[in-house]
């Protein structure tokens, strides 16, 4: 078992989550030689990659995964992987800090195999997500005017319906959030304002 208060540099120094310690035992379901392989395919996954589900699955098969299990596994790793990364942890401290998590000596030194060249890609890959901003893909308004209504104070007046699409930056895939709001003049005007405040704020910023 692991101490109660063990602090571990790939958490940045803290307790590990009580999430990834009770699925350790999923990892060692797998092979370590597999093990390996499918860490490997995480890793080109959080570099950008489709991940490879069939190749996942033939990989895991002797396991005898249930649903949902391969989905915690990857989960499990990404966040090692992305944490171990993050904070700059070596593949000896990981190797040993995994071992203490109860991951076998085998299972810990192929994940660190896999770890090891791809550090780098890695901390660039996190480097890029946190200095991005999300993308506004694409933007929908439609102007209303609401005659009666049992939810608003007010009505005869202009009401702002806007849809907006905007990119996902924390994941590789291509996904995106949507954000839906309905605005009346007045809110329209202060959300103008506040935006023109902010943008003298950044402007200032680049000078």
């Amino acid at each position: 078992s692991v101490p109660t208060k063990m602090k571990f540099r790939f958490c940045g120094g803290q307790d590990c989550p009580d999430w990834l310690l009770a699925e350790i035992i999923l990892l060692t379901k797998v092979s370590s030689v597999k093990m390996k392989l499918v860490a490997s395919n995480v890793i080109k996954g959080m570099l950008g990659q489709d991940l490879d589900y069939t190749k996942l699955n033939k990989l895991v098969v002797d396991a005898k995964y249930e649903h949902g299990d391969l989905e915690t596994l990857i989960a499990s790793l990404h966040f090692i992987f992305k944490s171990a990364a993050r904070f700059d942890v070596n593949t000896d401290t990981l190797n040993n800090e995994l071992q203490q998590l109860g991951l076998p000596k085998e299972h810990s030194t192929s994940l660190c195999k896999a770890y090891e060249g791809n550090i780098a890609p890695l901390q660039g890959v996190l480097a890029h997500q946190s200095l991005r901003l999300n993308r506004l893909c694409k933007q929908d308004w439609k102007l209303d005017y609401v005659l009666t209504s049992t939810s608003l104070e007010s009505v005869n007046c202009p009401r702002l319906a806007v849809r907006l699409e905007v990119e996902d930056s924390s994941t590789s895939a291509n996904s995106t959030n949507v954000a839906k709001f309905v605005l009346s003049p007045n809110q329209l005007d202060l959300l103008v304002y506040e935006l023109s405040k902010a943008q003298d704020v950044l402007e200032k910023l680049v000078q």
